[in-house]
């Protein structure tokens, strides 16, 4: 993987480690914490990316400790790998949202369940906006990059938001 390029999740962890050594659950642990209302992963595809860095040389793995919990360290070549990747061009992510796409096939819903799914789909942002401005208000003095990264799930689900009023 030296040589190859980053995947997402892979720089992700990358950037994740620079905090310092981590287990996988850890890594887990604050990817959602810190990363969670504008960039998810899953546990499998930390799982998998892990080993794949250590094959590569762009992590250390540690002694096994309790449960057979590793901790992975950042290598040298790893910090490199992670420089390369931000200094890449940022291209956009692809938009997925179920709630858009099963809108596009309306004419196939109950009009109740439409009108469920909208209300559900409200409450489910309404909550997101508020951790949202919760933690990057907790990151404000902190991690100020953080808590500028976090004005784009704010203003994510305001925008969902504006969105569903319509609706």
């Amino acid at each position: 993987m030296a040589g190859k390029e980053l995947n997402a999740t892979s720089a992700a962890l990358l950037g994740l480690l620079h905090e310092g050594p981590m287990t996988g659950g850890q890594l887990m642990a604050e990817a959602t914490r810190r990363l969670g209302p504008y960039w998810t992963m899953t546990r499998s595809q930390v799982y998998r990316e892990l080993p794949a860095l250590a094959e590569g040389g762009l992590v250390r793995v540690g002694k096994p400790g309790p449960r057979a919990s590793v901790p992975y360290t950042i290598s040298a070549n790893g910090k490199r790998a992670f420089t390369r990747w931000l200094n890449e061009p940022a291209r956009i992510g692809q938009l997925r949202d179920p709630v858009a796409l099963r809108t596009a096939f309306l004419d196939y819903l109950s009009k109740d369940t439409a009108e469920e799914m909208f209300a559900d789909a409200t409450e489910q942002h309404q909550e997101a906006l508020a951790e949202a401005r919760a933690a990057a208000k907790d990151y404000a003095d902190e991690d100020p990059n953080a808590a500028i990264a976090m004005e784009f799930a704010i203003g994510y689900h305001r925008s969902a938001l504006s969105w569903l009023k319509k609706r």
